[in-house]
């Protein structure tokens, strides 16, 4: 919670970046509650929230997170993932994946990163294809967003084979 006031100035001044959110961070109220979460998570052991410093402009720049963390499958999901907008289409977000999918395959000796999205959300799903994940399918009328409108997801992924023999050395290219 003590990176709550690096933060909460994308809650107040960027709502949309929340648009296809199922939890809503927009306002202190809601970012406060989206925080506790992400503490819970880490307390449970199920979830690691990291905040995201970018050291080209010496700012915060947002914050991702490994969440449904199943040791015993070797599987994690990834994402939560949201910069603020100066942020967007810098290069960081591929920087911040390949560190996170490394310490997934490398350290954590996971077999499968799951990723999830909005199905609405075509920028959030050209940004994973685009550190190469691979489109699984959609599930129809998935989830229920707080206002209560049912959204579909799409299920994309990288196996561990596939980070091993393409995946890391494209990303590593593209962010050096």
């Amino acid at each position: 919670m003590e990176d709550f006031d690096y933060l909460k100035n994308f809650s107040l001044n960027e709502p949309d970046l929340w648009i296809h959110s199922l939890q809503r961070a927009d306002g202190l109220e809601k970012f406060e509650k989206y925080m506790q979460t992400a503490v819970k998570g880490r307390l449970d052991q199920n979830a690691y929230a990291f905040i995201v410093f970018d050291k080209l402009t010496n700012q915060y720049a947002g914050s991702t997170r490994f969440y449904d963390i199943q040791p015993h499958h070797q599987s994690t999901q990834l994402g939560y993932t949201w910069y603020g907008k100066a942020f967007q289409g810098t290069g960081l977000n591929k920087n911040c994946k390949y560190l996170l999918l490394q310490l997934a395959f490398d350290e954590w000796q996971m077999k499968r990163v799951e990723f999830r999205a909005s199905s609405e959300n075509q920028r959030s799903i050209n940004a994973m294809i685009s550190i190469g994940c691979k489109v699984e399918g959609t599930l129809r009328d998935h989830l229920v967003a707080e206002n209560g409108i049912r959204r579909s997801s799409i299920v994309l992924s990288i196996l561990e084979n596939e980070w091993r023999t393409s995946v890391k050395e494209n990303l590593l290219n593209k962010i050096k």
